[in-house]
């Protein structure tokens, strides 16, 4: 008998510990954009402006990321085809939910997504001035249906872990959002720890999608935000940040030879472009098919000549990465090509390979998501 009353405070501890965590609506968040957003109850029937969120909310609603969706923005089935048929493959209802489209002046159809009664809009904050261009931000305003801004872009580091706790409050998933953010700041911590005393700092180039259009063009990256934003969160100093005068923009190579870079790294995906000889990182990729990639990559002309090819400080990684829920494999990467000395013992695609079977149910493919050019 003694023991009934100990049963009954523990399973009082366990409830109030489990709906400390549960969302009690209306609730009231801020989102990327600094905006307060109210939701009365909790969203059923949401609209995804960029597709590649889907894996955010795949860290969410682990038994079913696509059960909310009544209309997105399939990007995935365009950037990364291997990843969406995994995907569809382990949910196939998923392939009947609208693709709006949403092209870079916001042109979307609108009329197919209001038609689908959506009480949520999750939308990246980068895409903000074209939504407004295109009118969906009026639209979603006149209708009520609130709009909640998420970052994975501008400030990758700092707003993805804060994007994963919003929308962890906003569908009623805070525990499992804190679990997901929790090792997030764990594992970018272990790499800040390693590299914030390091001098002089490493300079390094990142060509984002390189090869994409063809070999012969040559060099777009990224200044403070993506790809920059997160080797300057790895201690390094990133080239584009300096030369460029806006967020994004192309540089000449021979100003890069110019610049003398310590490391150069490109990103690379499967894109379904005829003039795509980008390095081909994701899914159903061999380290064959890579290396051969690179080995192209370095017959462009003049491409020898920059200091870090020279000295086999070449590298590259998954693309998608630089806009993405779980960018800490990415800042792995960047600190294992940046650092060798101080990550030999560093595992990027074993942090991969935990992150989608610890906190998904999205099925594991095989591929490679990083590497270093063959060295000769």
């Amino acid at each position: 008998m003694p023991l009934k009353p100990k049963f009954a405070v523990l399973a009082t501890l366990l409830a109030l510990s489990s709906s400390a965590l549960a969302t009690t609506y209306p609730v009231t968040l801020t989102d990327s954009d600094g905006k307060q957003i109210t939701l009365q109850q909790e969203p059923q029937r949401v609209v995804l402006q960029d597709g590649r969120d889907i894996l955010t909310l795949a860290l969410l609603d682990r038994d079913d990321p696509f059960h909310r969706l009544v209309a997105w923005n399939n990007l995935l089935k365009k950037s990364d085809a291997p990843t969406w048929e995994l995907m569809e493959k382990k949910w196939p209802a998923a392939k009947k939910i609208i693709d709006m489209g949403f092209s870079d002046k916001g042109e979307v159809n609108l009329e197919s997504v209001v038609a689908e009664h959506p009480d949520l809009m999750i939308a990246q904050l980068r895409s903000k001035p074209s939504l407004v261009q295109g009118g969906v931000l009026d639209k979603m305003k006149q209708l009520g249906i609130p709009v909640l801004f998420i970052d994975t872009f501008e400030h990758p580091v700092e707003d993805t872990p804060k994007s994963v706790t919003a929308l962890g409050i906003a569908l009623n998933r805070e525990s499992e959002a804190k679990a997901y953010t929790d090792f997030y700041q764990q594992h970018y911590q272990a790499i800040v720890t390693k590299t914030r005393d390091v001098k002089p700092q490493p300079q390094v180039f990142i060509e984002a999608k390189a090869g994409l259009g063809g070999l012969e063009s040559c060099c777009f990256t990224h200044a403070h935000v993506g790809w920059g934003a997160m080797v300057e969160a790895v201690g390094a100093k990133n080239i584009g940040s300096n030369l460029l005068p806006g967020a994004t923009g192309d540089i000449s190579l021979e100003k890069v030879i110019a610049m003398k870079p310590d490391v150069y790294i490109v990103s690379g995906s499967q894109w379904a472009s005829k003039s795509n000889a980008a390095v081909p990182f994701g899914y159903n990729v061999t380290q064959a098919q890579v290396d051969k990639a690179f080995d192209n990559m370095k017959q462009r002309p003049g491409f020898a000549e920059v200091s870090a090819i020279k000295n086999d400080r070449f590298y590259g990684l998954y693309h998608n990465f630089y806009n993405h829920p779980y960018n800490i494999v990415g800042l792995e990467y960047l600190a294992k090509f940046i650092y060798p000395q101080q990550f030999t013992q560093l595992d990027p695609a074993n942090t991969w390979k935990e992150i989608v079977t610890r906190f998904t149910k999205v099925p594991l493919g095989e591929g490679v998501l990083g590497a270093q050019a063959p060295v000769k």
